[in-house]
């Protein structure tokens, strides 16, 4: 087990209970040699590395560990790096140096020093190990699958080098390949065996793009540090995009081939996850835009129901707008066969081909990527992946049974909408995919500033109207509907009230990102901005350093940290509020002070009560649910799912 600390640079690795001679031995094993606690700088906390053995319960302070001796000696510590003298023979577990470096994006351990192979099913995987966890990159979840084709379960034998990240998926400018069914596994523990009290919650996220875009192997979603702070383990993976991914046409080709290839992943995570640390019977199952799309009809799926312990969507895509008419309802197969022939077969000119599907196979990867570029990626009632027209939450369907965190930013159209190219307001409103009619209804709802730049007012309402109406009211009204027919055994909304934008997806510049002035070189975050799509994302993986971002001011780090702590304490224990006893024992006394000092409890939402949120800043406060009036204005009230 590497037990990093998130506080100072150091970290130590420890293994198993031995003699004296066989830790010693262990430690030499993996290029390391027992810790020499006399050695560590003033600032090393081995009481805070070692907090995370415990959870709800004080940390063993009895419990010895072997450490560097004088020659003659066997001496151990106690978790205060108290030294005493103990008989060689006696059954302890070791702390050894951790040497290994932290990595960066660019960074792969070619060599031999760093490795550490795993026993999983019939494969041995060899991946390696930075500072803070050990990492598989780019491990096979299913061979490539014949084109439009369901895939499977890859189960083969052998050796597999998960060293370095696997093919993304097929994508625009002409990116990846189709064999690109990886994923990848970021841990902190590694059993010796699969003792079901040792393992740790899983936390297997999907990425957004649209379903036209994106890679688990994106530096924004490595999950080293996630994994090391929480004390989970992380899986991302890659699925199938665009046409491949989607494609439907008939009863023998009624596409979610990319939401199968996810169902596939969980399949092999709950077969292989055990040897990586990971208890498969608890397996938080999250998402970002597409992802949280992707989380919601995982969901509903009859296929994936029962293989997850808890769901966590994160900017859900809901309602109306340029981008929500796509995700409010699943598609039939028929009404997507009918809009495939323009985007699809007309440019493929195999409209009247005797097999379609055969006539698209025969295209080159690259050449049908470019001609199907006009396609827009639907998830489909197939009937077998999906049964129903959207997730059913009036108790009349099949729905997942499980804990719900769900959530938004603040201002998320603010990367998902363009900013005005005029001044009549009206035509900007159209433009972002809104009704002119609404405002002009409605106007104290949504109000126009009146400051010195009219575009900049102008986009203030868009921004607020199509945030609402893509994102937050449909999400409130998830939540609501949740707790109102008892479908998930319980519900805890957030809105980011801060953010910081990933540099990869920074539209609208410089809108997203908080304003700079001589006195903050890189954003004044007490001033207004725009908190937008895709801005908790560095926040949730910790990835802000990692990513060469630079600090704003003094609480980025800490903000991250707290963002980590509470999404693994849901991920642990499904409540997003970290019991007190464990952010003591971790050291992670910041948090404490939000959660049991300044900011207080996270609350979920119930029924019969007012629904409120957390609203995620720094403090963090808990408010009611925003905008009543204008998602009613909209046409998605609090009980449109009831």
């Amino acid at each position: 087990m590497i037990c990093a600390s998130s506080n100072t640079s150091e970290g130590v690795i420890l293994t198993g209970n031995a003699s004296y001679e066989k830790a010693s031995q262990a430690c030499s094993d993996i290029q390391e040699k027992l810790f020499d606690l006399q050695d560590a700088s003033p600032s090393f906390n081995l009481t805070a590395i070692l907090g995370h053995l415990a959870y709800d319960s004080p940390l063993n302070t009895a419990q010895q560990y072997w450490v560097s001796s004088y020659p003659g000696y066997c001496q151990a510590t106690n978790a205060y790096g108290k030294i005493s003298d103990v008989n060689c023979l006696e059954q302890l577990p070791a702390l050894c140096s951790q040497s290994a470096p932290f990595s960066n994006v660019s960074y792969a351990d070619t060599t031999s020093k760093w490795q550490v192979t795993v026993q999983a099913g019939e494969q041995l995987t060899t991946g390696y190990r930075d500072r803070a966890s050990f990492r598989f990159l780019g491990v096979r979840y299913a061979d490539q699958p014949k084109r439009f084709t369901y895939s499977e379960v890859f189960a083969g034998s052998g050796t597999q080098t998960a060293l370095a990240y696997g093919s993304e998926c097929i994508q625009l400018p002409g990116e990846g390949e189709e064999d690109c069914l990886f994923l990848n596994i970021f841990t902190s523990y590694l059993p010796n065996t699969g003792v079901s009290d040792e393992l740790r919650p899983v936390m297997f996220y999907i990425h957004g793009g649209a379903f036209v875009a994106g890679t688990g192997a994106n530096p924004d979603y490595d999950g080293g540090n996630l994994a090391s702070r929480g004390d989970v383990v992380v899986v991302t993976i890659n699925y199938r995009l665009g046409v491949f991914g989607f494609l439907a046409l008939d009863s023998s080709t009624p596409g979610n081939y990319g939401m199968a290839d996810q169902v596939v992943a969980l399949d092999w995570i709950r077969a292989n996850i055990a040897a990586f640390g990971g208890d498969s019977n608890r397996i938080t199952v999250f998402g970002q835009s597409a992802g949280a799309n992707s989380v919601v009809s995982l969901l509903g799926s009859p296929e994936a129901i029962g293989k997850f312990a808890a769901a966590m969507p994160m900017s859900h895509i809901a309602g109306l707008g340029l981008l929500g008419d796509f995700y409010t309802t699943y598609s039939s197969i028929a009404d997507a066969a009918a809009s495939a022939v323009s985007s699809v077969l007309d440019p493929t000119n195999c409209t009247s081909a005797t097999s379609q599907v055969n006539c698209l196979r025969s295209f080159d990867a690259q050449d049908l990527l470019l001609l199907t570029s006009g396609m827009i990626p639907l998830l489909i009632q197939d009937g077998t992946y999906i049964n129903s027209p959207y997730l059913l939450l009036n108790g009349s369907g099949n729905v997942a049974n499980v804990p719900l965190t769900i959530g938004i930013l603040h201002d998320e159209a603010g990367a998902l909408i363009p900013y005005p190219s005029g001044t009549n307001l009206s035509q900007e409103i159209e433009n972002a995919g809104l009704s002119p009619q609404i405002y002009t209804d409605n106007s104290a709802l949504f109000p126009e500033p009146s400051g010195a730049n009219v575009t900049l007012d102008i986009f203030n309402v868009t921004v607020h109207m199509a945030t609402d109406g893509e994102l937050r009211c449909l999400d409130e009204a998830i939540a609501y509907a949740g707790v109102q027919n008892n479908i998930f055994k319980s519900v805890w909304f957030y809105e980011f009230t801060r953010s910081y934008q990933p540099a990869d997806f920074d539209v609208n510049v410089p809108v997203c990102q908080a304003p700079i002035d001589a006195a903050h070189p890189y954003g004044d975050t007490s001033k207004p901005y725009f908190r937008c799509h895709g801005g908790d994302v560095y926040y949730t993986f910790g990835n802000l350093i990692r990513q060469g971002q630079p600090q704003r001011d003094g609480i980025d780090i800490l903000f991250s940290q707290f963002i980590a702590d509470l999404y693994t304490s849901f991920a642990r224990t499904y409540n997003p509020n970290p019991q007190a006893e464990y952010l003591l024992a971790r050291d992670y006394v910041s948090t404490y002070e939000q959660i049991y000092g300044s900011g207080g409890l996270w609350e979920e939402v119930k029924s019969g009560e007012t629904p409120t949120l957390y609203r995620l800043d720094w403090p963090s406060l808990q408010v009611t649910f925003d905008e009543i009036g204008q998602c009613e204005a909209l046409g998605f009230p609090l009980n449109y799912y009831l």
